[in-house]
């Protein structure tokens, strides 16, 4: 491989996962993230105990099960890296495997070029400036996100968990995404009520044309506005039922590197933005068991922790 990538993946194995020589690496993919795949795998041959790549059939949707003798096989290892087009991030395959002691680490839609772009990035001070937001959130008890495009949206947050993804996995049985860096949490189911404006990209379809207009009442999507790609999120949400709308996550972004590329898994942590996330979610605390996750990114954010205004247009006040 190329010293770009070579460099991408020893930052992901050996920074951020702290992969030991006498440990072993499973590394899950499918046949449209192979690139990124291999170059995990050859990195594990290099720098671990033993090291095995399986590819499997890419998936319909975010958040689907791989197949059981795949989800069995994870629980197996001490490190596990899934580069893959669909997320395995709110998946019980995950869920179990970091149960099971693994050290975890999901990186759907990656390519090669936001591969090496992202993991270019300073993750300790990523950490630092996660950690921040989320000491800000454990303190407080309802967030409300506003924007000029017209955002306008309150979200009880009680006290629920807050979950720092910093890129840092490096205890065992830690999950998180590479690249990495936001602040999140799942808001008290069915309390979120306003309207959400998404206007950066949308999980499964990537950057948006216009923006998408979501109204929100007892915690779930109820109305969906904005053109073909409203159209296309509100029907893949329905397709499960009232627990495909449920509003599942609020997430801020804390990663300076990241871009608005049209792949959720970096926009999502571009500094600067917010995400509010529908569907699954049981990996933040939630109950709802759902096989979709389904994140929407907010450019230049007004947001409050309680009345503290901790984020103005975008720009952190913190």
């Amino acid at each position: 491989m190329d010293q770009k990538l070579q460099n991408a993946v020893k930052s992901g194995l050996l920074d951020c996962l702290n992969l030991q020589p006498s440990e072993n690496l499973l590394v899950v993919t499918d046949d449209d993230t192979r690139e990124v795949a291999e170059a995990f795998y050859q990195g594990g041959r290099e720098w671990a105990a033993s090291a095995h790549m399986i590819c499997m059939k890419t998936a319909e949707v975010d958040g689907q099960e791989p197949d059981a003798p795949i989800a069995d096989l994870m629980l197996k290892y001490d490190v596990v890296v899934c580069p893959t087009r669909r997320s395995l991030t709110h998946t019980d395959a995950k869920r179990n495997a970091c149960k099971a002691g693994a050290r975890v680490a999901t990186l759907p839609g990656i390519t090669r070029d936001v591969f090496i772009r992202t993991m270019q990035a300073d993750y300790n001070k990523v950490a630092e400036r996660t950690y921040q937001m989320s000491a800000l959130l454990e303190k407080g008890r309802v967030v409300t996100l506003r924007t000029a495009l017209g955002t306008d949206l309150t979200l009880p947050i009680g006290d629920m968990p807050v979950i720092s993804s910093t890129g840092l996995i490096r205890e065992k049985g830690r999950g998180g995404n590479l690249p990495s860096g936001e602040s999140f949490l799942c808001p008290v189911e069915g309390k979120s009520e306003g309207t959400l404006v998404v206007d950066a990209s949308f999980a499964g379809i990537g950057k948006l044309k216009s923006p998408i207009t979501i109204k929100i009442k007892n915690g779930k999507a109820w109305d969906f506005s904005g053109g073909e790609q409203a159209d296309i999120m509100e029907k893949r949400l329905r397709a499960f039922g009232q627990a495909g709308l449920v509003v599942a996550e609020l997430g801020v972004g804390t990663n300076e590197s990241a871009t608005i590329t049209g792949m959720i898994l970096e926009d999502e942590k571009v500094f600067g933005t917010i995400h509010v996330a529908f569907g699954n979610n049981l990996s933040m605390g939630g109950s709802n068991s759902v096989g979709i996750h389904l994140d929407g990114v907010v450019l230049k954010p007004n947001m409050w922790i309680d009345d503290l205004h901790v984020i103005k247009e975008g720009e952190w006040l913190v």
